[in-house]
């Protein structure tokens, strides 16, 4: 998997929170990272949120309280996240989870400037498509 190689830290502790929806990650660098379900949510890295290339990013709304159903492990290099909102089709590799921590300030301020910018929520899902339309990749 690309971003996948020696040096590519890989998580030794994974616990899920459910009460305060966290994932605690700790990396065989030393590193720990605590991630709230909704920001794994809404940047979660299928084609339906980052879409098929740069620029068709979907923006997340109404997140703020999905909690994580199930997780699923992929070979040795990922975790497939099942939310309550049913979505599960983003791979979570090790170098993904990483970035993600280390990344999360960045990450997060752009995300809430982004949703400020719309007039979006992280109570109300706006992205709300009849059950007929689906992804354009024809798997959702």
């Amino acid at each position: 998997m690309a971003g996948l190689d020696r040096t590519t830290p890989t998580p030794t502790e994974i616990q899920l929170h459910q009460k305060s929806r966290r994932m605690e990650l700790a990396f065989d660098n030393g590193e720990r990272f605590d991630l709230s379900y909704e920001y794994l949510r809404v940047f979660s890295p299928s084609a339906e949120v980052r879409g098929h290339g740069p620029g068709q990013e979907v923006l997340q709304t109404g997140k703020r309280n999905v909690a994580i159903t199930a997780t699923e492990p992929v070979g040795n290099y990922a975790l497939r996240l099942i939310f309550s909102d049913g979505h599960d089709s983003g791979l979570y590799s090790w170098d993904i989870l990483y970035r993600l921590g280390r990344e999360h300030d960045r990450l997060w301020a752009e995300y809430l400037d982004r949703l400020a910018k719309a007039g979006a929520s992280r109570d109300v899902d706006t992205t709300q498509r009849p059950a007929s339309a689906g992804h354009a990749c024809g798997k959702h």
